[in-house]
Order: structure tokens, then sequence, then C-alpha cells
């Protein structure tokens, strides 16, 4: 997990506290934050993290803004959208615009844990074919 770099966007320092304590729990060191959609555009255009954990639901540019944003930068990153509200129309867009997947609040360890593995292994395959 040590080369793996994930970028956490939330509008909720809380939630934002609890996604890199629960990252760097499972072992993962290096972890940007940012608090809304602007933020994180600018620091996936900076920084090219691995994984980006974005809430749908956020003031100035929303999830699904920067979601668009994201993937035209990097179609190659996994943008695991977040939300705390089930509306299906948001899970639909967001996985048609390239999320890599999407997860209810609160977001457990183990749901964490288990993405960061599926990435790896899928990362781990294409590596291994080149």
């Amino acid at each position: 997990m040590k080369e793996l770099s994930v970028l956490v966007c939330d509008d909720t320092e809380l939630v934002r506290t609890q996604l890199r304590e629960t990252l760097a729990s499972i072992g993962v060191q290096t972890i940007i934050e940012a608090k809304d959609g602007s933020e994180a555009v600018s620091l996936c255009r900076e920084l090219n993290p691995d994984l980006v954990f974005m809430d749908i639901i956020m003031p100035n540019k929303d999830g699904i803004a920067a979601l668009k944003e994201i993937v035209q930068i990097n179609p190659g990153i996994k943008v695991i959208m977040t939300s705390s509200c089930s509306q299906q129309s948001h899970l639909r867009k967001a996985l048609y615009l390239g999320a890599y997947t999407f997860i209810q609040k609160p977001i457990s360890e183990i749901v964490i844990r288990d993405i960061l593995y599926k990435y790896l292994d899928e990362n781990t395959k294409t590596t291994t074919k080149v």
C-alpha cells in the first residue's frame, strides 16, 4: 500500500479525518485531502493520485462535476463516489461518467479495504500482462 496515493474529497472535515485515519491504518502512506470538487480537480491535475474517494453533494463544485473533469485529466484514475443519500439518479450518473464504484456513508473499514485490494489486484494483473 505504500506506493498507493489516495485523494479524499469531502466537504465535511470529520468525514475526511475518518477516511484518512482508516486509509492510514490499512497502510496507505500518501493521503491527500480536498474540501470540494474544485480543489479535488486541481489536486488530481497536480498530483495524479491512484484513487479518489469523492462525496457527491458538496458546495462550489459537486462530485459529479468534478468526476467529469477528473476523468478527462486522467481516464485511468479510479474515482469512488460516496454519499449519505441513496438517490439512484446520482449513482447511475456517476457510474455512467466513469466512476469506479459507489459506496454509501458511513463508510466502513472493510469496504475501503476491499476497494483497495480490488484496485491493487487489477493493477497487478495489468502490469503483469505487459
